[in-house]
């Protein structure tokens, strides 16, 4: 009995020893918080994570990607993690959800006055004054303006559009005719009687093709100092002798000197493809389109150029924003890790990137210096255009009545060029419809 005893103490005490040596030893092997792993789990635990909502797809998406990627890899106190939404309605619609259930992003691609106001997203003042190197003066005037809502920049521009004037530089060579004929709406349009092909008749090859919408008969107004608007916002003014003369203008080019035509009707884009194909073609000599339309053309055969003013006024088409807004029902530190990443995409190295990459327009007038946006313009001097059209455009237009204004005008377009209505007419039609429908909004106020 007591040699078996003994034997059971000697093995517990052997059993002690080995736990004792292994907890050691465990003990000297972890690494400190200094070292490795520790360092590495300390960084990524107290960095920020953020939800970044966005609906790009195709070559905007990739590039939004990189960028994102670029900015995770270029600091250690914010996680950008993107989440891809199918496009804008769809984003704000799973938005506005988010935001009911007391989850939402802490940024998004969208834009909405309306929810600004309602308090769904915040103001990024506080943010902007806090950084001296954010210089808001910087950014392109008309887009940074469209993004504040009763004077509070609530949101940021993220890159550009606009409409261009796009024409063949090989008809305008063999016509021995200078490319600063274009540079106003008169010289323009002798342009198109010049470069107007007729055959028995029929005309085999148009000056010009305007794009069918609104849109373009508004800048060409708007470079002709109409406004749509009076500056207290309570008269429309789109009867003004400044709109007249103007669709009266293109309605005399299209239907009575046959110069100028446009596609319209059609499936879908239709339209669009059609005027850009009778560029492409040679049935026409130019037309008025989309920066995003730089990825369609033969810039080898293509020029561009800014749209042009009237004869003694500056040219004042629109340029619009696409924009992100950082939402207010997060956490404080969320928010301000979201400032920090739409801070880093709008910085002048990453939107000349974005110009470059897509097309669209550089938010910052710095751009045009940023060493990369220099190179790729001398090599593509068709890509100088969208920016410095940008710098005198005139704000898009934010239709107070939900629409109803715009809707009138698109109608009066319509009437005046396709059906050959007079510009006075149709315009005076459009006026009435749309003071009526923004005096039911003032009084709702």
């Amino acid at each position: 009995m007591n040699m078996k005893n003994g034997l059971k103490t000697v093995i517990m005490l052997l059993l002690i020893s080995l736990v004792t040596a292994c907890g050691s030893n465990t003990a000297k092997e972890a690494p400190s918080p200094s070292e490795g792993t520790g360092s590495e789990e300390s960084s990524a635990s107290k960095a920020v994570e953020i939800e970044f909502w966005h609906g790009l797809g195709g070559k905007l998406g990739e590039t939004m990607q990189v960028i994102i990627d670029d900015f995770n890899n270029s600091q250690d106190e914010v996680i950008v993690k993107p989440v891809i939404q199918g496009n804008y309605e769809e984003t704000k619609q799973k938005l506005q959800a988010a935001i009911a259930a007391g989850d939402p992003p802490a940024a998004v691609v969208a834009e909405d006055r309306d929810w600004a106001k309602k308090g769904y997203f915040k103001a990024m003042d506080e943010y902007i004054a806090a950084q001296p190197d954010f210089e808001p003066d910087d950014f392109v005037e008309s887009f940074l303006i469209q993004g504040k809502v009763d004077d509070k920049q609530y949101f940021l521009p993220l890159y550009g559009r606009t409409q261009l004037l796009y024409y063949r530089k090989d008809m305008l060579e063999e016509a021995g005719i200078s490319p600063d004929k274009l540079a106003t709406w008169e010289g323009l349009a002798e342009v198109a009687r010049q470069m107007t092909v007729r055959e028995n008749g029929e005309t085999k090859v148009y000056g010009w093709e305007p794009m069918w919408n609104h849109s373009n008969l508004i800048d060409a107004t708007l470079s002709r100092g109409g406004k749509i608007l009076s500056d207290d916002g309570t008269q429309v003014l789109i009867n003004s002798p400044e709109w007249i003369e103007t669709w009266e203008a293109f309605r005399n080019w299209i239907h009575d000197e046959k110069i100028m035509r446009i596609h319209f009707g059609g499936q879908g884009w239709e339209y669009w493809y059609k005027t850009i194909d009778d560029v492409m073609q040679g049935r026409a000599f130019g037309y008025t389109g989309s920066t995003g339309d730089m990825g369609d053309l033969d810039f080898s055969i293509i020029g561009a150029a800014p749209q042009p003013g009237w004869e003694g006024h500056e040219a004042k088409p629109e340029a619009a924003g696409v924009y992100a807004g950082i939402l207010e029902k997060v956490d404080p530190e969320k928010q301000e890790a979201a400032f920090k990443w739409l801070s880093f995409f709008t910085n002048r190295e990453n939107t000349a990137k974005w110009s470059i990459e897509t097309g669209y327009i550089a938010v910052r007038n710095s751009a045009a210096q940023d060493p990369a946006f220099v190179a790729y313009t001398e090599e593509n001097p068709h890509f100088k255009a969208p920016l410095q059209q940008a710098k005198t455009a005139s704000p898009y237009f934010i239709d107070p009545t939900n629409g109803k204004i715009t809707d009138a005008l698109q109608l009066a377009a319509d009437k005046v060029e396709i059906e050959n209505k007079s510009a006075k007419e149709a315009l005076e039609e459009a006026q009435k419809t749309a003071q009526r429908e923004l005096d039911k909004f003032l009084g709702k106020q």
